[in-house]
């Protein structure tokens, strides 16, 4: 999960090191261009994009690279093949009727001459994909033997 309260930024129960320097929430619609003979029209919205600034220093207990290591961590763990939606929980993603996010980027820049390294954590909204079966009916066809039934599986999105 993550929590953001007093400028602490929990990520599946692990509190981010360092300073929180930004948070950013963009929400966008979707727009179909069109063209010269068709209008523009909209079409939905994107998902939602969170971005997570912090600062990291070398503090008394670990050094900024052992910090980045354990923002890494959450990003992929060892083993892991795909990112897992994860529960967000802030006043800033509330604000937008943010709930669920997948981690998406994960970067650092270290600058010559300072003592400091900036980690940009970048989160996606994630709404999940509902997907019903139903009995695809057939109207008049006759064939010999036996069928088996067909299935389709329309995907209904939840807003």
């Amino acid at each position: 999960m993550i929590y953001v309260e007093d400028q602490l930024v929990k990520v599946n129960g692990v509190v981010l090191p360092g300073l929180v320097k930004k948070i950013e929430v963009k929400e966008a619609a979707k727009i179909d261009e069109g063209s010269a003979t068709k209008p523009k029209q909209a079409t939905g919205y994107e998902d939602a994009k969170i971005t997570v600034e912090l600062i990291l220093d070398d503090t008394p207990t670990r050094t900024k690279y052992q910090a980045l290591e354990t923002v890494r961590a959450i990003f992929r763990k060892p083993g892991q093949t795909v990112p897992q939606p994860i529960p967000i929980v802030s006043e800033d993603t509330a604000k937008h009727g943010i709930d669920k996010v997948l981690f998406k980027g994960f970067s650092h820049k270290a600058e010559a001459k300072k003592e400091q390294i900036t980690v940009s954590l970048e989160f996606w909204e994630y709404i999940p994909q509902t997907i019903k079966a139903s009995k695809a009916g057939s109207s008049s066809s006759k064939s010999s033997g036996s069928s088996s039934p067909s299935y389709t599986y329309p995907q209904t999105l939840h807003t």
